[in-house]
């Protein structure tokens, strides 16, 4: 009797420390899973800031009229100018923010950026969905995102939230809507609004509540910047990587097309994914429109392109490569001065050449575009962007070399676009113009 009851107790044990060591052993493989995932950027932009909201002085008491001669009145300043647009502000809104991805995945986790806030700042709420049409979700597609579990987070100032990951198959060159819920007042809030302004996307600002994951935003505002975003990355094979895109206005695409993603580095994308030795490629844009290699325009224009580096490219998840098209912003609005020259510029290129090979990364010079009849063309500066192609072509400093300048100038008048090319301010090219430079782009740089 005792041997019987002695041997069931012993099967039950041993059945009790295999069921335990199989789960252990299936939870180290999870974790190891989780752990061994390859994580690339899909989808990315490069944030500036806007000011934060300075209250008015008081008003001054009114002042008693003394009589005066008369006179021949003086023009009042700024006669003639329109009126800046009010700042668009959130209070107790749903944002919902699309983007458009350039390589697929399986899962997925959104970054959420305070970059240039200089206070916390609050998600009450956040999802991300397939867009189907106008605000309009896939249905079935919503999924609420969570941070270590929880369902609101508070990003600190100058920091980024990555969210959990969640279990989405989203295809490659896909639009995804990514939903914000922010329960502050964005004009009262006492610190500067991390944003990229010129997205040449239409969003949807909702009612006032919560509306993450909704399908459709009905009354909704609309916008066309984002808002606290900053990448979108997703599980890919082992061989993906990341091109990151380094530029001004040119790469981040002023005068294409807006809901069409006509910029170079969306047709470039369409490329890569045409082929199929190329489709582990993403293509990240990190072009501010204003930008410089030396100095700043502004909080839209965001800081120089030498300290926002690390931040926006070489920190990009999963980058191994980085095109630079970069410098006609300092020689513009240097106009007749003398500096920054060529010489100068070259030396700032020099400094992002040597920080990419550092970190293992392989960088591209891209030559600068035309810009004879843009408003701040001169013939000074004209020879500037000359020696500065000059350079990138035959300097040999960079690892490879696309020839924008080559590809979009007018033969007849090598200074100017090609009318064909050209979107009418001489400077920034249309949609075909983007179209061609990418085009020009030899694949082979990225094999």
């Amino acid at each position: 009797m005792c041997h019987t009851v002695c041997r069931m107790r012993s099967q039950r044990i041993a059945v009790a420390v295999a069921l335990v060591f199989a789960l252990g052993t299936l939870s180290v493989r999870a974790q190891q899973s989780s752990g061994n995932e390859h994580w690339i950027g899909a989808w990315a932009t490069a944030d500036t800031w806007r000011p934060a909201v300075i209250p008015p002085p008081p008003a001054a008491p009114p002042l008693v009229p003394v009589p005066l001669a008369p006179a021949v009145a003086a023009p009042q300043a700024g006669a003639g100018r329109a009126a800046p647009p009010p700042l668009q502000h959130f209070h107790n809104q749903t944002l919902r923010q699309i983007v458009h991805t350039t390589i697929g995945g399986d899962r997925l986790r959104v970054v959420f950026s305070n970059a240039f806030g200089t206070a916390p700042i609050t998600i009450g709420a956040a999802s991300v969905g397939l867009r189907d049409k106008d605000s309009a979700i896939v249905a079935g597609s919503a999924h609420p995102l969570m941070f270590a579990g929880q369902p609101a987070a508070t990003i600190p100032a100058g920091a980024v939230m990555v969210s959990d990951p969640i279990s989405l198959s989203s295809p490659a060159m896909s639009d995804l809507a990514i939903d914000l819920f922010l329960p502050a007042d964005t004009e009262t809030w006492p610190s500067p609004l991390t944003i990229h302004g010129g997205a040449f996307q239409t969003n949807y600002v909702s009612s006032a509540g919560n509306h993450a994951g909704e399908p459709s935003m009905t009354a909704a505002t609309t916008t066309t910047s984002w808002f606290l975003l900053a990448r979108i990355e997703v599980t890919a094979a082992a061989n993906a990587a990341a091109i990151v895109t380094l530029g001004d206005s040119i790469t981040d695409g002023t005068r294409s097309t807006p809901n069409t993603n006509s910029r170079w580095p969306d047709e470039l994308a369409r490329r890569l994914q045409s082929q199929p030795d190329t489709r582990h490629l993403s293509v990240l844009n990190a072009g501010i429109a204003g930008n410089r290699v030396l100095g700043e325009l502004g909080s839209g224009a965001g800081i120089n392109i030498l300290a926002r580096f690390d931040r926006d490219a070489l920190m990009q998840t999963g980058v191994k490569f980085v095109v630079v098209m970069e410098g006609i912003n300092d020689i513009g609005f240097a106009r007749e001065a003398a500096t920054p020259g060529a010489a100068e510029l070259i030396a700032g290129h020099q400094q992002l050449i040597e920080r990419a090979h550092a970190k293992g990364v392989r960088v591209i010079g891209a030559t600068l575009t035309p810009f004879e009849g843009a408003a701040y063309f001169t013939a000074e500066g004209e020879a500037k962007r000359q020696a500065l192609n000059a350079w990138i072509r035959t300097g040999k400093a960079y690892d490879g070399v696309i020839d924008f300048d080559a590809a979009v100038r007018d033969p007849e008048h090598p200074a100017k676009f090609l009318p064909a090319y050209n979107s009418g301010d001489n400077l920034h090219p249309n949609d075909a113009g983007y179209k061609t430079m990418a085009a020009a782009v030899d694949l082979g740089l990225f094999k």
